[in-house]
């Protein structure tokens, strides 16, 4: 007779069937650290550690490509060090960017989100939404953010080490325009944490809440959120309980007052 299955190896069995469900849903290109942020959502407790090994005992990993990349002139990726070392509240607007990519599932296929948010604030400062993800989806919000923001001074850009934030048009993008780049350590979720805490709080408060038809219509309702609720009223405990925009709105004030 066999033994009895143990309780650890059944619940392994059960979390890689969620495992593998939220690797299909990305398209078949999630890495083990965001699978772990999809099962937290839906209230799993695991650890990183054990989703990567279930993913790597199911052969289950990220896409990084169809083929082993060569090493052409302009197409090698560019990783730079992590500059921003986790200082999340700079002392002035324009210091300290962080900058990410997250998925919204409508009937109509995903809904890919990136966001240029300022550390001062935690104000939303540049977006884009497309139907892939593609470099351009993360050149479109950091060109809003530049537009929008006109900075003078030495702005710190922080990204994860995604494959749209280390090809060399991003590098060129913040050569030309005066910032200075900045990447999580690889396997480091936490140093690219308030990216992180954005979207958490956009599918806890909306997307959750909501069933989106097409592509549209998750667009027109992700815009409300960002400009007509989180940045104009929405509180922070970081910002002393005010919204970004009346929190920047009152430091410039102080500065004139100087």
């Amino acid at each position: 007779m066999r033994a009895p299955r143990s309780a650890r190896s059944r619940e392994d069995d059960r979390l890689s069937g969620l495992i593998k469900q939220f690797w299909l849903e990305s398209g078949a290109v999630y890495g083990y650290r965001k699978i772990h942020s999809d099962l937290r959502e839906v209230g799993e407790t695991c650890g990183p550690n054990r989703v990567h090994r279930l993913m790597r005992g199911a052969g289950i990993r990220a896409q990084v490509g169809y083929r082993k990349p060569r090493h052409r002139a302009g197409t090698v990726h560019q990783v730079t060090p992590n500059r921003l070392q986790r200082q999340f509240n700079p002392e002035a607007p324009n210091e300290g960017w962080v900058t990410d990519i997250t998925h919204i599932r409508t009937h109509e296929g995903w809904l890919y989100l990136a966001v240029v948010l300022d550390l001062f604030s935690r104000r939303v400062i540049g977006w884009s939404m497309q139907s892939r993800i593609t470099r351009d989806l993360v050149l479109d919000a950091l060109l809003m953010a530049v537009w929008r923001r006109k900075p003078t001074g030495k702005v710190v850009v922080h990204s994860d080490q995604g494959s749209q934030y280390t090809s060399h048009d991003w590098s060129a993008f913040l050569r030309a325009h005066g910032l200075e780049g900045s990447m999580s350590r690889r396997g480091n979720c936490h140093d690219n944490a308030v990216a992180e805490s954005f979207f958490q709080l956009l599918k806890r408060e909306r997307v959750k809440r909501k069933i989106y038809n097409t592509r549209d219509e998750a667009r027109a309702d992700i815009f409300d959120y960002i400009e007509m609720f989180y940045n104009t009223r929405r509180r922070h405990g970081s910002n002393e309980l005010m919204s970004p925009v009346d929190y920047e709105r009152r430091h410039h004030e102080r500065l004139e007052c100087v």
